[in-house]
C-alpha cells in the first residue's frame, strides 16, 4: 500500500516534479528559437549557457515547493487550493529567476524573458496536471478500499459524531474509523455504523493490539479533566494523535494562535480581510471592477432605467437602508422592480412567489439579478464589495442576531453584490442559516482566488436563480 511506502512515493514525487521543471525548461526554449512558428536563430546566447540554468533552476524550484508545503500530504485539501499553491509557487520561482538573472547579470541582457514566460506558462500546466492526475488516482483507490487510514476515537462527544459524519460523507480521504472509548456510552452502542468498543481505560491495552494510523481525541467537555493524561499516553504509543476539541462550533476553520510570553492564546475567529495587504488587494479589485462595469454595462443599464420608468409609476431607482461594514447603515441603491409603496408596507417582509407588488419588467430583472446593477455604484464608493455577504435590512439584522449564532460575523467585512451564498443557491426566500453558514465560510477562508471563482460563478451559473421573486 502507499502509505507503507510512503518515503518512497514523496521520492517518486519529487523526481516527477524535476523532471516536469526540467521538461517545461526545455519545453520553452525549444518553443522559443527552434519552434515552427521561429524564423530567427537561437539569438546571442548557446543552447547549451541557456541549459545551465537547469542547475539552478530545478533544485531551486523544488526547494520552493518544498518550503510552500506541496509536498504535505493532500487528503483533506481542496483542488482550487493546490491550483492556487501551485500558481503562487512558481509565480515566486519566476521572480527570483528574474531577479538573480538582473542581479547577476546572466547572459548580460540577452537572456530571454520570452523563455521564461513560456516557461512560467507550461511549468504551471505540467505541474498541475500531473497533480490533478495523482488526486484522482489516489481517491479513486481510496474508494476502493486502498491507502487508507485506521483511526480511534478516544470519547464519545458531539466532536466525534460529526467527524465520523465527515469522514463518511468523503470516502476519498481514505479515514475508516475503528471504535470508539468512552467511559459514559456503554460498549455496543453505535453511531453510523461505528461501535463504541469499550472504555477509556482500555487505551492502554488498545493501543498494542490495533493497527493504528491515527488517535482522534473527541472527549466531551465533562471529561476534559483527564485530556492530559490520554494525550500523554497516546504520544508513548508513538501513533499520530490530534484533538478535535467539543466546542469545534466556537473555533473557525482556520484558528491562529499567539504566544503570550510562552502562553498560546487561541483567537476565537481569524478574519483574513483584516490584514492590511488583503484589504487593500481587494479594495484595488472593487475600484477597477465597478469602474470597467458601470463604463461597459452603461448602454444596458440606460435600457433598464428606461424601461423601469415606462412600467409603472415611480423614481428609477430604489433605495434602501441596510447594515454594513461594523454595523454601518448606508444606502443600497436597486432598479425600482415594485410599485411604489409606502414605508410601512416596504417593511412588511420578504418578497413571495407571485407578489403582486412586483412589476412585469421587475420580476424579469429580479429573475436575472439585473435590478442590483446600481450596485456597482456602492462598490465605487466603498459601501459594498463586488464578492462577500449580502447586506439585510436593520429591523431583519435585529431579529437574526438574536435568533441565528454568530450572525454578526458577517459584518466584519463589507457586504457584496454577489457571494458564496448566493452562487450556492441561498437567496430570496431561502434557509438563513445556511446563509449565514455560506457567510461565514467565505469570511474565515477568503482568498482573492476565492473572490475570482465566486465572480464566474456568479456569470456562468448565479445569475438566473428561481428563489428570487
Amino acid at each position: 500500500m502507499i502509505k507503507d511506502n510512503q518515503k518512497y512515493f514523496n521520492g517518486l514525487h519529487v523526481l516527477l516534479d524535476a523532471i516536469a521543471i526540467a521538461g517545461s525548461y526545455i519545453c520553452a526554449w525549444y518553443l522559443k528559437f527552434e519552434g515552427p512558428f521561429v524564423t530567427e536563430g537561437a539569438g546571442a546566447l548557446t543552447m547549451s549557457f541557456y541549459m545551465t540554468a537547469l542547475y539552478f533552476l530545478v533544485p531551486g524550484f523544488l526547494g520552493l515547493y518544498y518550503w510552500f508545503k506541496l509536498y504535505t500530504p493532500k487528503r483533506l485539501q481542496t483542488l482550487e487550493r493546490e491550483i492556487w499553491d501551485v500558481i503562487r509557487v512558481n509565480t515566486v520561482g519566476v521572480a527570483f529567476f528574474l531577479m538573480a538573472i538582473t542581479a547577476f547579470k546572466i547572459g548580460e541582457g540577452d537572456f530571454s524573458r520570452v523563455l521564461i514566460f513560456l516557461f512560467y506558462i507550461i511549468n504551471v500546466t505540467v505541474t498541475l496536471l500531473f497533480r490533478i492526475v495523482l488526486r484522482t488516482s489516489l481517491r479513486y483507490f481510496r474508494k476502493k478500499g486502498y491507502n487508507l487510514k485506521h483511526i480511534l476515537l478516544v470519547g464519545y462527544s458531539r466532536a466525534a459524531e460529526e467527524y465520523i459524519s465527515r469522514i463518511q460523507a468523503n470516502p476519498q480521504w481514505g479515514y475508516v474509523v475503528r471504535g470508539i472509548l468512552d467511559n459514559h456510552v456503554p460498549a455496543g452502542t453505535k453511531y453510523k455504523g461505528v461501535k463504541v468498543i469499550g472504555t477509556i481505560e482500555n487505551l492502554e491495552v488498545v493501543l498494542p493490539l490495533s493497527h493504528l494510523d491515527e488517535i482522534a481525541v473527541t472527549l466531551s467537555l465533562s471529561d476534559y479533566d483527564i485530556l492530559e493524561q490520554i494525550v500523554s499516553l497516546c504520544e508513548k504509543s508513538g501513533v499520530h494523535t490530534k484533538f478535535i476539541p467539543d466546542y469545534y462550533s466556537l473555533i473557525p476553520s482556520h484558528p491562529y494562535t499567539e504566544d503570550l510570553n510562552g502562553l498560546s492564546v487561541i483567537n476565537i475567529r481569524y478574519v483574513p480581510l483584516t490584514n492590511t495587504v488583503n484589504r487593500i488587494a481587494k479594495r484595488a479589485v472593487d475600484i477597477v471592477g465597478a469602474t470597467c462595469g458601470l463604463i461597459v454595462l452603461s448602454p444596458l443599464l440606460l435600457i433598464l432605467a428606461i424601461l423601469v420608468k415606462t412600467s409603472s409609476k415611480g423614481p428609477i431607482i430604489f433605495k434602501q437602508e441596510r447594515v454594513g461594514i461594523h454595523n454601518k447603515k448606508f444606502n443600497m441603491y436597486k432598479f425600482r422592480t415594485m410599485k411604489v409603496q409606502t414605508e410601512d408596507e416596504e417593511r412588511k417582509g420578504w418578497t413571495v412567489k407571485n407578489d403582486p407588488r412586483v412589476t412585469k419588467i421587475g420580476s424579469i430583472m429580479r429573475k436575472t439579478s439585473m435590478d442590483e446593477l446600481p450596485q456597482l455604484w456602492n462598490i465605487l464608493i466603498g459601501d459594498m464589495s463586488i464578492v462577500g455577504p449580502r447586506p439585510e435590512r436593520p429591523q431583519f439584522v435585529e431579529k437574526f442576531r438574536e435568533e441565528i449564532p454568530r450572525y454578526m460575523i458577517k459584518h466584519q467585512v463589507r457586504p457584496g453584490l454577489t457571494g458564496w451564498a448566493q452562487v450556492n443557491g441561498y437567496r430570496g426566500d431561502t434557509s438563513i442559516r445556511r446563509r449565514i453558514e455560506c457567510d461565514l465560510y467565505y469570511i474565515e477562508n477568503w482568498t482573492m482566488l476565492l473572490d475570482i471563482k465566486i465572480m464566474f460563478m456568479t456569470v456562468f451559473k448565479g445569475l438566473v436563480n428561481e428563489n428570487a421573486y
